[in-house]
């Protein structure tokens, strides 16, 4: 159930991309395949973030620090994806938007939380 978990929070992450490439002007994605392609990029180039720093600098964290981390992020990923087109102040914009979408539809999940607490 675990796998299934990690692929359904891809293909949501594939579409709040996709929504803010269509809100943001300077923050575009080719196709869903690129949008899946990219939310794999950021969550990879995430944890590696997380792992060199710890979890106070990182794209999931709160604060100005993991917002301006999350537009670096996004911002670099545009490198290593095709489809992807940003400026900097669209990846500023885009970091904006998916931490406001975030708020309403947060990415993790209750069980998420629970799991964490009971280690």
């Amino acid at each position: 159930m675990q796998f299934l978990g990690h692929v359904i929070r891809f293909i949501v992450s594939a579409l709040i991309l996709m929504i803010v490439g269509w809100i943001v002007p300077l923050f575009s994605v080719g196709g869903f395949g690129s949008a899946l392609l990219l939310a794999l990029v950021i969550a990879v180039l995430g944890w590696i973030i997380e792992s060199v720093f710890g979890t106070r600098v990182t794209p999931f964290g709160r604060g100005i620090v993991g917002f301006l981390v999350s537009a670096l992020v996004i911002y670099v990923a545009q490198f290593l994806i095709a489809d992807v087109r940003v400026t900097v102040l669209g990846a500023l914009l885009a970091a904006l938007v998916i931490g406001i979408i975030d708020l309403f539809i947060p990415l993790a999940t209750p069980f998420d939380k629970n799991k964490n607490e009971n280690k």
